[in-house]
């Protein structure tokens, strides 16, 4: 398989949209958790509103086959790709910029399979108890909060991918040309970087707040007491 300048583009343009929107959307609503159980699980409940065979066409169209197709090909590319950086000729800032943004890809890529196995997956089979607040919260809080800094990092990564490929985004797309207007572009995604990782951890902060689970009875004692906590975000 060769490399093409047109499925580069194609590939970088999936990455801001609607990947990009995605996600940015995602996380907003996930930062639903920091107003506590109520208005969390609204979220999931609007979403179990929508017809089914509606929400499954939105999710594969405007979600799953973008996603496959970026991360499919942003593996190639990677896997195409020489690492440099380590070449002192190379150690120049953009090009840390974009050796981070493709590993960082591949660290995403892999979170991301094991998040919609047990979470999309898992709702979809045993229900939306599974993803609601007070599985997240006995999740999050297990194993000495291992699945918190887990699912902080792999929030870390995307946030990276993301803002950083829309650094490269603009190169690719000719929108910013000059040193200027990419090292400026460099300062927005740095911002951008910092914004959503910060929002990704609040939104998962928002699910261990004793606060809010000092509240709330365990999952267990409002479903089916089978019940176990999810291993995954949706």
């Amino acid at each position: 398989m060769r490399e093409s300048f047109f499925w580069h583009k194609v590939h970088s343009l999936t990455g801001i949209v609607p990947v990009g929107f995605y996600m940015v959307q995602h996380l907003t609503l996930n930062s639903f958790s920091l107003a506590g159980p109520t208005k969390f699980n609204g979220v999931i409940g609007f979403f179990s509103s929508i017809p089914k065979h509606l929400l499954l066409t939105l999710e594969v169209v405007a979600i799953w086959l973008p996603l496959l197709f970026h991360a499919v090909y942003g593996i190639f590319i990677v896997a195409r790709n020489s690492d440099n950086y380590s070449q002192k000729a190379y150690k120049y800032r953009e090009n840390r910029y974009y050796r981070l943004q493709r590993w960082t890809g591949v660290l995403a890529f892999i979170y991301l399979l094991a998040h919609v196995f047990t979470t999309t997956f898992v709702a979809k089979t045993k229900g939306e108890a599974y993803i609601q607040y007070d599985a997240w919260h006995q999740l999050l809080t297990s194993y000495g909060y291992a699945f918190f800094i887990l699912y902080a990092i792999g929030v870390t990564a995307c946030s990276y991918h993301l803002a950083y490929g829309i650094w490269n985004f603009c190169i690719r797309w000719g929108i910013t040309i000059s040193e200027k207007s990419q090292a400026a572009m460099g300062k927005f995604s740095f911002v951008a970087f910092v914004f959503l990782s910060l929002l990704g951890i609040a939104a998962l902060y928002g699910f261990i707040n004793p606060v809010f689970a000092a509240k709330e009875e365990p999952v267990e004692a409002s479903h089916d007491s089978s019940l176990r906590p999810i291993s995954s975000q949706d």
